[in-house]
Parts: C-alpha cells; sequence; structure tokens
C-alpha cells in the first residue's frame, strides 16, 4: 500500500469512490480532499441511509483510486475544529469551479461541516 499514491489520486480526480460498512454491493462516488495528509470527505445529502450514517453505525469500509480498492477506517476526527477552516480551503479550491461552485460553497456551510469524517487507509486489496 503506498499512502501518497491514494493521495495523489484523490488530489488530481474530483469523484472518488467510496463504499461505506460491510453491506454496500456498490461503490459510490463522492468528493474528497486531503490536507496534512489526511483523507477527509462531508455529506452532502444527510440522508438516513447516507454513506456518513452507515460509516457511523461501521466504520469498516473501502476507496476505489482507478483500479485499486483500499480497506478504510472512518472516524470523527478528534481535531475537527482545528482542521475546520482548511477543510473549508481545500473543498473551495478543489471545487470551485463551473456546476461544482453552488456546491462548494454549500459543503462549507454549518450542516455540511458537522457530517466531515476522516479516512484512514488500511490494506490494498
Amino acid at each position: 500500500m503506498n499512502k501518497d499514491n491514494v493521495l495523489d489520486y484523490i488530489n488530481n480526480n474530483n469523484l472518488i469512490g467510496i463504499k461505506a460498512g460491510n453491506q454496500r454491493p456498490d461503490f459510490l462516488e463522492i468528493w474528497m480532499v486531503t490536507i496534512q495528509n489526511r483523507i477527509f470527505a462531508r455529506s452532502w445529502g444527510l440522508a438516513e441511509k447516507s454513506w456518513y450514517n452507515t460509516f457511523l453505525k461501521c466504520s469498516a469500509g473501502q476507496i476505489k483510486c482507478n483500479d485499486v480498492v483500499y480497506t478504510i477506517t472512518a472516524v470523527i476526527p478528534e481535531d475537527i475544529a482545528e482542521l475546520t477552516d482548511e477543510i473549508n480551503k481545500a473543498y473551495l479550491t478543489k471545487y470551485n469551479s463551473g456546476k461544482n461552485r453552488k456546491y462548494a460553497t454549500g459543503i462549507i456551510e454549518t450542516q455540511h461541516i458537522e457530517k466531515t469524517m476522516e479516512f484512514v487507509i488500511g490494506d490494498e486489496k
């Protein structure tokens, strides 16, 4: 496993495949950002059956970078208060163009900030 490859992939691609928990059969494509060599995502839809709520019940999951799948553990960052401004800037920098602009400014609102999750890379599958 090469964490640098994962970080590079996330930094250079808008949509990253994710599976939350152990029950989902398919990857869902979501926005992810990196700061301080860490990976973060925020829930947009806020639905009961969202990837975010699934991870709250079971922290195990996977992300897909091209054809390589990595196991992840999802955690609520303990230092989220200190990281929020930097995560906001990362979203605005990466996604603030064209049709993404509306969502980039939305994802830095309080209701989405409260749904921030960090993904810790495990093994390559």
